[in-house]
């Protein structure tokens, strides 16, 4: 039932569920901040943005949001909150069919015809909602009311834009990651990216750009993720931003960059060997060293250099690496995926990220569904589950690999013992993939579990695969597993450490501190919630 509509009540409400808190959503930003300059004087005044996650419960939401008493939510949708924001728009409907509900974002850019969410909602406005949101606002507040249910967002000059970045809080500069974006689009056109249906990239105007980074700079943000998907595309510009970040170098500051993996000009090389440890990450997509497969998925990709560049970052940089990986592509076979894991694992990222295919909906990766029998899981994230090259239980078993590979190697905790988990021996045959996937295969037999091990637990098992499986020597695994658990800061008592940490203890001063593990001191601040700004700008 409707209800009378308070002085101070929104008359729209800008919303979506992120996947973590500490991820601040930059594209509601970006339509509060233009209310007013597409939408007439006085409807950002009207608008409030409100964030959720995907771990709130549908109802809590749904009655946060009535409370506001708002005519219209607009909601941001993505491949991670679809299902659950389904379940708070069906509510909204259901109690207050009278407000107006405008769905935007990748999810439901494409396709909108085959979701229920779009069903359920008054507007969709696909593409860029910058310009249209607010005039569709505008018109279902003071009329004329808009016609079509489906708007196609107009994508005007960036220069006609206002910026989003006074939007973010002083609570999002103390406590979240933020979003920034100097440029969007992309000139690639990899089929499994939306950005592929992208023309080319657009640069927002730079002195503007970074007036606005000194602003936010000074306002006390020290944690930066940039979007753009290739930072490294326009040199003179990379330099000026990294140049911008050295001037202000900080002990807090943290700044992540997607980049082109094989261009690296020494004129980028000068200015990130000055970055301190801790500073700065790299997100460098490889996703497949196959020629043929890169070939196949319109991806341009100079391996030869990118190994180099790779080399180069781990090698001479104190930057933090990360290297994705896509299992899946058409036409990649396990042993062809199996080569470029290892030729990556040789090259020694910090991490590896281990992605399987997603069929992102309006992505050009659909071409090849009948040439290689690619079959998606129908829900999201609609994850490949087999391919006229890889059968429905080897992709199983990757998966498992993924998570475990996630929980060993990429989580920092297992330096030592991973080295012994990998390592080709002489009398043990096998690559660095072979050995791992042969560890996951293990794991599920033993275990039947993917999620829900404790450390103490993972300790355990680690130490039986390496001593009973690899036949690797008890003291050489028992050194590797204590200098872990030591460095993991840890007081539990792991069944193979159990003597030893007892002795140990029993020794050690009262009052001595406790070593901190890798992942926690590989940065300059060893606060939690730094370490968790850096593995969301990751997982991101």
């Amino acid at each position: 039932m409707p209800s009378p509509q308070a002085a101070d009540s929104p008359a729209i409400v800008l919303t979506t569920l992120n996947a973590k808190y500490i991820h601040a959503s930059l594209g509601l930003r970006c339509l509060a901040a233009n209310m007013d300059r597409h939408g007439g004087a006085g409807l950002r005044a009207r608008t409030q943005v409100r964030e959720f996650t995907i771990a709130q419960r549908p109802v809590q939401i749904v009655e946060s949001l009535l409370a506001l008493n708002p005519q219209i939510i607009g909601l941001g949708i993505y491949i991670w909150n679809v299902v659950e924001t389904t379940q708070v728009v069906r509510l909204l409907k259901t109690l207050r069919p009278d407000i107006k509900i405008v769905l935007g974002g990748p999810e439901v850019s494409f396709e909108t015809g085959e979701q229920e969410i779009c069903r359920l909602a008054d507007h969709v406005v696909t593409g860029w909602g910058d310009v249209s949101f607010p005039k569709l606002c505008r018109a279902l507040l003071e009329g004329p009311k808009p016609l079509m249910k489906v708007v196609i967002g107009e994508q005007p000059a960036l220069e006609e834009l206002a910026l989003p970045y006074s939007e973010y809080t002083a609570e999002d500069l103390a406590k979240r990651l933020l979003y920034v974006e100097a440029s969007r689009g992309c000139p690639f056109k990899c089929e499994f990216c939306l950005s592929s249906l992208d023309k080319t990239a657009w640069a927002f105007e730079l002195d503007r750009f970074m007036a606005e980074m000194d602003t936010l700079f000074q306002r006390g943000a020290r944690n930066f993720k940039f979007v753009d998907r290739t930072f490294n595309l326009k040199v003179d510009f990379s330099v000026r931003i990294l140049q911008f970040f050295l001037d202000r170098m900080a002990p807090d500051l943290f700044v992540h960059f997607e980049v082109v993996p094989d261009s690296l000009p020494d004129r980028l090389k000068a200015l990130i060997m000055q970055f301190p440890a801790g500073s700065l990450q790299f997100e460098v997509g490889i996703q497949s060293f196959n020629p043929e497969v890169q070939q196949r998925i319109s991806r341009k990709q100079d391996n030869a250099k990118t190994a180099d560049n790779l080399r180069w970052l781990v090698g001479e940089s104190q930057a933090h690496v990360h290297a994705d990986l896509i299992f899946g592509l058409p036409g990649e076979t396990l042993q062809s995926f199996a080569d470029g894991f290892d030729r990556l694992h040789e090259l020694a990222p910090h991490e590896i990220q281990f992605g399987i295919l997603k069929r992102l909906r309006g992505t050009p990766i659909t071409r090849h569904t009948a040439d290689f029998a690619m079959a998606y899981d129908p829900q999201t994230p609609y994850t490949i589950l087999q391919t006229s090259t890889i059968d429905f239980a080897t992709m199983q078993r990757i998966q498992r690999f993924a998570r475990y590979w996630e929980m060993v190697a990429n989580s920092g905790r297992f330096s030592a013992a991973l080295r012994l988990l990998l390592r080709d021996d002489t009398d043990s045959a096998g690559s660095a993939f072979g050995h791992f996937l042969a560890f996951s295969d293990w794991l599920w037999r033993t275990t039947a579990k993917t999620h829900e091990f404790a450390l103490e637990k993972l300790v355990d098992v680690l130490f039986e695969h390496l001593t009973v499986v690899r036949a690797l020597a008890v003291g050489e695994v028992q050194a590797a597993l204590l200098l872990d658990y030591r460095a993991s800061g840890a007081r539990g008592r792991p069944q193979c450490l159990a003597d030893l940490l007892a002795a140990e203890r029993s020794t050690l001063p009262a009052g001595a501190a406790k070593p901190r593990s890798e992942r926690q001191s590989r940065h300059v601040s060893q606060q939690t919630h730094r370490d968790a700004i850096q593995k969301a700008a990751a997982a991101a």
